[in-house]
């Protein structure tokens, strides 16, 4: 055994750490940036974004448009960070990274300029990039950048229940007040527009459809012409310093990235719901593969809800990726297909499809794997949930009460319904919607409780459901909110519920039948329509989407205080939310359609602790 002395042992230490100075400097090599305003005093959270331009995908798109399947590709995300309490931000250094600066109240710069190049960007002895940001004083324009929940919560309604009608219904893939949807329509044109929303699947009632065109004419062009009117945002919070979010870029302005799974190999999983794709991330390398949903020699392009996509630009679905589910036995990862009767599960260590046909049951929806590997969704239109048990490789179904004979006959041929309505048959014109949505009560989010209980909650009846797989029993619970739509439940058995009508965070206390709720904290209040949510159970945090203020929300349990976490970019419409062991968060750029998101691009998203 070779034996060395200790003098001659700290001189080899002293040489190898001389050889590692080199790549130390260039491993950590970082770009600090310092932000100003005009009078020279640092400006605090202001929110950079750094992106590497131009082109996302480094491989060819030969697969129709996309990056082939089966192949990694690696990406450049973008990092955002905000400035601290001294205006300065650092960077990992990456070659040819433009830099985009955002603060409410203050001019932004658009991507697509190297930072020495960038309108009164100066350079510091210390070599510390210097950014001058000039305040925006034009009302109009300060207007145009208010994130849309805050134009969403300025229109005006003589109704309260009319706007929570609407919140819910146009808003329920997209935002209502972005600049896509305020914008200069005729009556006529939104009457359009409200007819084509309903083919999509929009329940707005047959008597608000006919004031609705003249209403949304109206008062968009109010608040055009009187910017003055629209509240002003919270402030940002000091402590978004310590946080950065990164975002892969994941399909494309066609796509519909609807839900996502952290698996247990530490993959990311997102769903493309309109192409059929399914986008497997690994984050810490930034390497991307596209597994395509296999269809089907009968499938038909959009499936058995072929109208709703009839006059979509482009899809290549006969499934439509909804949500995702991993088993803790294999970590197979089944996957609820909207527009079949059927249930997808993937192998990810195989890369093979395995599809289980159903025979009843319509718009398979959110999907969850209870503790002894069964599979558990919503059949969102046909009133159901189902069961899938692995073992024995048989469905169970479970009808939920209908609120009517009307409802019941509904949603038992609804499958008949939407073939009828495939084959050109204008339903719509005799098939009225009342303001309780019969018909459509729509059976949503689910998870399974600690004792094995299983969840669901009804969107448009305003009630959650308890089903107990020992017993078979089904107890409702009315909420004292508007559209109850996903829920989590935590390690104590209480149900947190997402209040998409309301603007609210609910819960609710299974033993003494109590609900709580909590008002997110947005401004104007009650103007957010928060979609989905997920529980950090190791931090007693509920984290929320707001998918209408370009944020995520996170909510302490034990304080009850908010943190709010402004996206980076506009029109962000978030679905799903995934917590990892280390308390970081993803989510997904959702819109329907894409082209709504800023630049197009539809992104994961990761929110974490920045370490220093």
């Amino acid at each position: 055994m070779l034996k060395i002395n200790k003098r001659k042992r700290s001189w080899i230490n002293i040489f190898v750490s001389l050889l590692w100075i080199p790549f130390n400097i260039y491993a950590k090599k970082i770009e600090t940036i310092e932000v100003l305003g005009e009078n020279g005093a640092p400006i605090p959270t202001v929110m950079v974004t750094q992106v590497i331009s131009p082109d996302p995908y480094p491989l060819g798109q030969e697969d129709d448009g996309y990056p082939r399947p089966n192949i990694k590709y690696v990406v450049s995300p973008e990092i955002t960070r905000f400035t601290d309490s001294n205006g300065r931000v650092s960077f990992p250094t990456r070659e040819g990274a433009n830099y985009r600066f955002r603060k409410p109240g203050y001019q932004s710069n658009p991507i697509g300029l190297p930072l020495e190049s960038q309108r009164k960007t100066l350079a510091s002895k210390d070599g510390i990039s210097k950014v001058i940001l000039t305040q925006e004083l034009d009302f109009q324009i300060l207007a145009e950048e208010k994130p849309a929940n805050q134009w969403l919560g300025a229109i005006h309604f003589d109704h309260p229940e009319d706007k929570t009608i609407f919140k819910m219904q146009c808003g329920f893939c997209h935002q209502q007040g972005s600049e896509f949807t305020r914008m200069d329509r005729s009556i006529e044109e939104w009457d359009s527009i409200i007819k084509r929303m309903v083919k999509y699947g929009s329940r707005i009632p047959t008597d608000m459809q006919k004031y609705l065109p003249t209403l949304l004419n109206s008062e968009y062009r109010r608040l055009k012409e009187n910017p003055k009117l629209l509240e002003n945002d919270l402030p940002w919070d000091q402590k978004l310093s310590d946080y950065q979010m990164v975002q892969w870029p994941v399909g494309d302005s066609m796509s519909q990235t609807h839900d996502m799974l952290l698996s247990k190999n530490g993959l990311i999983y997102v769903g493309d719901n309109i192409q059929d794709r399914i986008y497997e991330v690994n984050t810490q390398t930034n390497e991307i593969t596209i597994y395509k949903i296999p269809h089907l020699k009968d499938d038909q392009p959009g499936g058995l809800i072929q109208s709703r996509l009839s006059t979509f630009p482009k899809h290549d679905s006969t499934s439509n990726a909804h949500s995702l589910a991993e088993s803790k036995k294999d970590g197979h990862i089944f996957i609820t297909p909207s527009a079949q009767q059927r249930l997808i599960e993937f192998d990810p260590a195989t890369k093979k499809f395995t599809i289980h046909q159903m025979s009843e049951g319509f718009y398979p929806h959110t999907i969850r794997v209870d503790q002894k590997d069964r599979v558990w969704f919503t059949l969102a239109l046909s009133n159901q949930v189902a069961m899938y048990d692995r073992v024995e490789n048989r469905f169970t179904y479970y009808d939920l009460p209908a609120r009517s004979f009307k409802e019941k006959i509904i949603t038992r041929n609804i499958k008949w319904i939407y073939q009828l309505m495939n084959w050109g048959v204008p339903l719509s014109s005799w098939l009225t919607i009342d303001r309780e949505s019969t018909g459509a009560p729509l059976i949503y989010g689910i998870d399974i409780a600690p004792d094995g209980k299983v969840w669901a909650a009804r969107l448009h009846s305003k009630e959650i459901f308890c089903i107990d797989p020992n017993t078979q029993e089904i107890t409702a619970y009315k909420t004292p909110f508007y559209g109850p739509r996903r829920l989590r439940i935590d390690e104590t058995g209480k149900i947190w519920i997402t209040s998409f009508g309301d603007s609210l965070l609910a819960s609710f206390d299974p033993k003494a039948k109590k609900f709580e709720l909590f008002d997110l904290p947005v401004i104007p209040k009650g103007s957010e329509t928060p979609y989905s949510l997920n529980i950090d159970h190791q931090f007693s945090k509920v984290w929320v989407t707001g998918n209408q203020s370009n944020s995520i929300f996170e909510f302490s349990i034990k304080s009850h205080e908010w943190k709010r976490f402004p996206l980076p970019k506009k029109v962000t419409f978030t679905r799903d939310v995934e917590v990892d062991k280390e308390g970081s968060i993803y989510s997904a750029n959702s819109n329907f359609p894409s082209w709504h998101i800023e630049d197009g691009q539809p992104t994961l998203i990761k929110i974490e602790k920045i370490s220093r």
